[in-house]
Formats: C-alpha cells, structure tokens, sequence
C-alpha cells in the first residue's frame, strides 16, 4: 500500500540512525567545541533493538519503501551491525539495503556486512590531502585507513562505491579535481555535495558553499564530462559521466537546487523517533509502538500518520530566518 504525502510525494526510501555516536568530529557536522567528551550521547539502553528496527522496516516496505541505508554517526560503532543487516535482508520487498560511513573501520568488516546481504556503501571523504583531511575530520585519522576500505568494499563486491565529498569554500574545494582524477575509471561514483546548513552549530553561511555548477566546471576543465539522467525519480544527484568511458560524478545541489519536491526520503533515529526531513525540528516517536508484541497496527498507523502529514521542504524556503531556526542534528539522525 502505497503512502503520500500533503504535496503527492511517496515514501520510497527510509533512512535508518543505528548511533549517534562517531569517531571524528568533522567541522560541519559534529564540532569537537559542542560534541566534546562531555557531551550526553543517548545511553545505549535507549537505542532500539535491532529487531526493533526491522519491526519498523518491514512495516515501511509494506507501505512502499524499496531502499534502505544504515547510517550514524558511525554506523560501523554499532556492535555486531552484520546481524542488523542479516535481519533486513530477509525483508521481502526490500531491493537496496545500504551502508554510509566514514570507512575507518570499513576494512574490516566488509566482507563480512557482503555475506549477512549488504548490497552497496557508501563512504564520506572530503578530500585526499591528509593534511585537509585531518583538519576537515578533527581527529587524528588517515586517508589511506579510508582508501583501504573503500578497496575492501569493492573486492568483496559492494559496489558501485559511492564517495560523499562536501566540498567547502576556501577548504577543500581546490582539491576536488584531484578526487575526480583519482577515482576516474575505478568504477567508484564521487558525489560532490554543496555545503548544507544542518544542524545547529557548524556556523555555515552561503560563503562557504561552492555552487554544484562550479564543482562541474572545474571537473569537466579537466576530464570532460556530460550530463546523464536519473537512475530513478526522486535521485537527489544530478548525474555526470566522463566522455573518455571513465564512469560518472554526481553533484548534490540542495543549495542551489532544491530538490524537495521529490524527496522520498523518511528517517528513523537511533532510539525510535521518525523524521519526514532533514532539517526538522522535531520527530514522532514510535518506540510506544513498538511495545506490542507482534501487533505492528499501532506501528503501522504511527508510520502512516507521520508521512501523510507531512509537508517539508526545508531547502525550497531556506531564507536568513530559516537558517537561524533549531534543527535535528545530522550526526543524530543521518546525512
């Protein structure tokens, strides 16, 4: 049965939160002056059971959701994550399920996510300059840690690898063409994301942000590029792909083009609370409902209330005023 939104919009993709917790402090999503070491991350009593999450999952494939991505923080900082996928790969329905991290310790798990039913990842990196990379992440991290589990995904078979690089004005953005020339021909998708205003406390300002136009123009100089169309409605990257047969770039320009009117996308936080966007203000909790043993109506109507009723689109009303306004963190509940 599929669910609409007040605009028409469907639920097609959830996003599910299985921490909060990371192990960088990347300056645009988790400052280490706000996420320092006493700050009151959710007890891990709190955090819904991985059966809990697939109660919920199944219940929104039922309702039209064919894509689900695990996401953080660190999703990988949850113990034992392979069950977790194990559980939603059993989810009849379910046609992409899909990991996000920042790939520190995705050398090690790889394989082992591939063989419980993970089909894809996706890992964030900024940038290739250790230097930028170490300022970018706030921690005392190495590329090449991120490079290697990039290369495991892709020997055991989770592919196509996409790479999240957010490109920020006068701090990574000149290192951008060598991020494209890098992965050029690997079979690896790099999407360069335009600097979002998430959250509360990463002090952006439309300075800051390297319009997608630009991102393209730089690259295409390079290594000519020309546009592709969308995999599937509601595919928030603009796709681009290499003249010489090299593969493709993507460019997330939530910015400078909105995409709301078809966003797709429903999230669920690490303790059980639902959000239609990713600037919300406030999210509906379903960890009531899942109290009930077995009988997901409660959950099931829970769900379906929460997304008729919706009406987001942060980023097609951003204005000064907007900008200044209390937000979830994206830390909390997943890029």
């Amino acid at each position: 049965m599929d669910v609409h939104d007040t605009l028409g919009r469907p639920m097609r993709d959830l996003r599910v939160s299985v921490t909060d917790r990371c192990n960088l402090r990347c300056t645009y999503c988790m400052p280490r002056e706000v996420f320092g070491r006493d700050f009151p991350f959710l007890p891990r009593q709190d955090l819904l059971t991985y059966e809990q999450i697939e109660r919920v999952v199944r219940a929104c494939v039922r309702m039209g959701v064919a894509k689900v991505r695990l996401t953080g923080g660190e999703p990988l900082l949850r113990r034992d994550l392979h069950h977790l996928v194990g559980l939603l790969r059993g989810i009849e329905g379910l046609e992409d399920l899909t990991l996000t991290t920042n790939g520190l310790h995705l050398a090690g798990h790889a394989e082992t996510l591939r063989q419980a039913g993970l089909d894809r990842v996706t890992v964030s990196l900024d940038t290739l300059d250790p230097a930028i990379f170490r300022h970018m992440s706030d921690a005392d991290a190495d590329v090449e840690q991120v490079l290697a589990g990039i290369d495991a995904a892709r020997r055991c078979g989770l592919q196509p690898v996409k790479i999240n690089a957010v490109v920020r004005a006068g701090v990574n953005d000149h290192t951008v063409v060598d991020m494209a020339r890098h992965f050029h021909a690997t079979g690896c998708i790099v999407r360069f994301i335009e600097y979002m205003d998430v959250g509360n406390c990463n002090q952006w300002s439309m300075r800051d942000v390297v319009p997608a136009e630009r991102i393209v123009a730089m690259i295409d100089a390079q290594l000519p590029l020309e546009p592709i169309g969308a995999n599937y409605a509601g595919e928030v990257a603009r796709r681009w792909r290499y003249r010489d047969g090299g593969g493709e770039i993507g460019v997330i320009a939530s910015v400078t083009r909105p995409f709301c009117r078809d966003c797709t996308r429903l999230r669920l936080s690490p303790e059980g609370r639902l959000y239609t966007c990713l600037f919300a203000e406030a999210g509906t909790d379903v960890k009531a409902a899942l109290s009930t043993d077995g009988d997901d109506d409660l959950l099931t109507r829970t769900i379906q209330d929460t997304w008729k009723c919706r009406a987001d689109r942060y980023s097609e009303l951003r204005t000064p005023t907007t900008v200044e306004g209390k937000r979830i963190e994206m830390s909390y509940i997943g890029g």
